[in-house]
This record gives C-alpha cells, structure tokens and sequence, in this order.
C-alpha cells in the first residue's frame, strides 16, 4: 500500500503542478481540491469522469484515485452508441464535471457532480491496496465493442516508476503538452506522471506549435505528442526560429501512439540538434519499452523493455522467436506488474488474451536489432502481409514511402492475390496532388531501400488518411479496391 502522489503531502504548497491556459493550481491548491472531490465520492465504487481538456479533469481523476475509488474516464467525443455501452458496462456511481458542461442524453441517469477547483478539503488520504482498480480505461471498439481494462495502482505505479527510471525524469521537469485526457497517453503519462514525480504540467488544451514553442520557451523540459503533432513541428521549423529555439533547449521529446515517420525524425534533428525519442504502450499494459534518455535514440525503434517488463517475441506456432537480428518477425508478448488485471465483465475476453503460461498477446508484430531495440512492423490482423512466402510488417514500408518527397502521408496494407497469396497495397497522400508520383517510380524506391519482395504491387491515392483521436491510421476505414 502506498501513495500515487506523495508530492500532494510533501510538496510546497506554492509548487506549480497543474496549468492548463491561464489556469493553474499549485500543490497546495491542488490537495485541496482533490481533497474536496475524494470527500464526496468516498465509498462508490466507481465513478465517471468527463475527461475534457480541462483543469477540472486533473482534480476530478487526483480526487477519485485519492479516494481509492475506480474512474472511469469518458471521452466527449463518443457516440451514442459507444457511450451507452460503456456506461452499461462500468455502471458509475456518478460523472465528474466541469461547471455547466453540457452531457449528452446518455449520461442523463447519472447523478452528477461539479468540480470545483478553488474547493478547500482535506489531502486525499490515498490508502486504497496496490492490487486495487485505478483505472478502467476503454479500447477503441475496432474488432467490437469497447472493452473496459481494468488497471491497477501497482500497474500505474509501475509503469510510472519504470518511466522515470528511463527518461531520468525527476521533480525539476516540466511537462508540457496537448493531448486527450480520456486515453492512457494523456491522462497517465501526461497527468498522473508529472505528478507522481512532484514536477508539474503544462495543458495547451489545442495543439498549436505557437503553443509549444512558448512553452519550452518558458522553462518547460519535456513535451509528449503523437506523431501528427510531430509533422506539422516539422512541417513549421523551417519558418519558424522561436520553434527551432525551443526545440533545441528542451531535455526530453517524446512521440508515442503511432510510429513517428523517419523523414519527420530527420527533419526535426537536422533544424534543432534534438532527436525525438519514442516508446511503446497499449491501454492493456500502459508503457512497455521506450529509448532511454541515456541511449541512443534510434529512428524506427521503440527502444529496450523498461524496467519490469519481459518481452519475447513468438511466431505462429506460438514458440518464440530467440533471433535478435533484426529480421526474424514475432508477436510482441509480455509479462509484468504493468498489465492490466482483466477486461470488464468479459472473464472469456480475458483469457483470450494470455497464452497458457501468463503471457499478453499484444496482436503487434516486431523484429528486435541486436542489441535488444525492439522495431514494430505492424498490427498481426491489420499489418502482417504473408507475400510470396514472406512475411513482410507494413509498418517499414510506409516508413520507407514517407521518405519519398513526393509523399505526405502513406499506409501499407495487404490484399488477396493468386500468386503470391497476399499482393502489398500503398495508399498514399501525394505532397502534391496535382503532381504525384508515378506508380513504378513509388515502388522502386521501396525496392532500393528494402528489397524487392516489399515492393508495392498496387497503388492507390487518396486525399486524406482516416485517422483517429490520437493520430493513428484506420486501415479498416480504408475504401474498398
């Protein structure tokens, strides 16, 4: 048993933690605010949250984890539909708001509460097992309904710890960042793990570069961003010195949710001297691996296993795959105290996702270099393309298409053929539409930088990628042929 937040006691009471635009708490201010809110929803079981980007979002989930109950954060973009299931599903005892934040009709039979930051309540007294639920944090649904993964303090904890160990990450740093507060990234990684330290957040609210640029401009250390964020900082260094400055003198920039581009990688070392560095999570394990501070930050790679983790990678008979050489393709599978306990209410879910001897099957697809990087080559249902008796990751293809100069945005998919038993498919987003690539030219250029059985068979061109919330690429959205 131990605290989440043991700075909320400990720290100075004027300490920045949280800002989000003009508004901000100190330690102090924010102990008593979540103090407040865990004095109201002490003894409920579970309670909703309506996770905008706002202060009140941070004092609601810091009130309800201090006072040892579940949130279940909700984003105020889900459907009907969505929304219905996962209010079915977790049943809260109530919804955390901001003041006069308009619910949908879902949320209609909810009892609601209102945040209020400026409330005065004891420090949450935080005291709840480690093995307790923190967390239930819904998938995105895209095989089915969502499912709700239960997570763990000790796995918040853990993964937290396990970060800080890796990034060097202490209470001096300041965080800075714009991303959705109802996902992992966000809402642990981006709340919670700034908090955790003792350091404090800086909220942007929307992205913007003007944002980030003022930011680290004015003594924030670190900034976190999908890889979307990333391309348009790349996109605007060229014009834009005060970027280029800030960039150069943060301590830490991190990309996850999606692979960031090797072009973009490139793009931002040459302007600012700084490489980005990447990491690998999922809702159900919360951070598995990441380049360290201390490490070599490698285009294309998510690192090394984080403290705790073990990972292997297995093939389709289920054996694992010892080979370190950067070739040899596996399911990325995994054990350690950052998983989550179970999916709600689905025990057949559950055990549908561990191998017999305890291992997650994360469904990713990835090759490990040498020394241990972990590289990602794709999702096993959506990325693995079994051509010509190969088995090839999408994921290194549309890296290789996004070097191209012609090429803004790629996706890499597969589709039946009678020969090769699966035919490589590109979509790309031309840079420029009025003049695009030729289709020989695209798949040479692959050809060259891979080797010719991961040539591109087809090519189709789009205007725009379907993309999600957090940047990532909805290849099931694609259109048909």
């Amino acid at each position: 048993m131990s605290s989440l937040f043991p700075a909320l006691v400990q720290a100075s009471a004027d300490r920045p933690a949280v800002r989000f635009g003009e508004r901000a708490l100190g330690y102090g201010g924010l102990a008593a605010a979540a103090g407040a809110v865990a004095v109201r929803v002490r003894g409920a079981r579970r309670v909703a949250v309506w996770a905008t980007s706002e202060l009140e979002t941070a004092v609601a989930v810091v009130g309800v984890l201090g006072a040892g109950v579940t949130a279940v954060p909700l984003n105020p973009r889900s459907g009907e539909r969505e929304l219905g299931h996962i209010l079915a599903d977790s049943a809260p005892d109530a919804v955390l708001t901001a003041p006069g934040a308009q619910l949908p009709a879902a949320l209609d039979g909810v009892p609601r509460i209102e945040v209020d930051v400026r409330a005065e309540g004891p420090a949450p007294e935080d005291s709840a097992d480690d093995s307790a639920p923190a967390l239930i944090v819904y998938t995105s649904g895209t095989t089915g309904p969502p499912k709700g993964a239960v997570l763990s303090r000790r796995a918040v904890s853990a993964t937290l710890d396990a970060l800080a160990d890796a990034w060097q990450w202490t209470d001096a740093d300041v965080l800075v960042h714009a991303l959705p507060l109802f996902h992992v990234h966000g809402l642990v990684l981006g709340i919670l793990g700034p908090l955790r330290r003792g350091g404090s957040v800086r909220h942007l609210g929307r992205f913007d570069t003007a944002g980030v640029a003022r930011e680290l401009g004015g003594g924030a250390t670190m900034l976190f961003g999908v890889p979307t964020m990333y391309h348009r900082i790349a996109e605007a260094l060229p014009g834009d010195p005060a970027l280029v400055k800030a960039l150069a003198g943060a301590r830490l920039l991190v990309s996850g949710s999606a692979a960031l581009p090797v072009h973009d990688h490139e793009r931002i070392a040459a302007a600012t001297g700084r490489r980005v560095i990447e990491r690998y999570g999922m809702t159900e394990t919360l951070m598995n691996t990441s380049v360290r501070a201390d490490g070599e930050a490698r285009p294309g790679t998510v690192g090394v296993p984080l403290p705790g983790v073990e990972l292997r990678l297995a093939g389709d008979d289920g054996v694992s795959v010892a080979a370190f050489d950067g070739e040899s393709v596996g399911e990325i599978q995994l054990r350690g105290p950052n998983l989550f306990t179970e999916y709600l209410n689905r025990p057949d879910a559950t055990a549908d996702a561990f191998t017999a001897d305890g291992w997650f099957r994360t469904g990713d697809m990835a090759v490990r270099d040498p020394d241990g990087y972990v590289r990602i080559v794709g999702r096993k249902a959506t990325d693995l393309i079994k051509s010509g008796g190969y088995k090839i990751g999408a994921g290194e293809i549309e890296n290789a298409l996004l070097e191209h100069p012609g090429v803004r945005e790629a996706a890499v998919t597969g589709e039946p053929d009678p020969d090769l038993g699966e035919r490589i498919v590109a979509w790309i987003v031309p840079a420029d539409p009025g003049a695009p690539p030729a289709d020989e030219e695209l798949a040479d250029y692959v050809a060259r930088r891979l080797a010719p059985h991961k040539r591109p068979r087809v090519i189709r061109r789009l205007d725009a990628l379907p993309r999600n919330d957090m940047g990532k690429i909805l290849k099931r959205a694609l259109p048909d042929g």
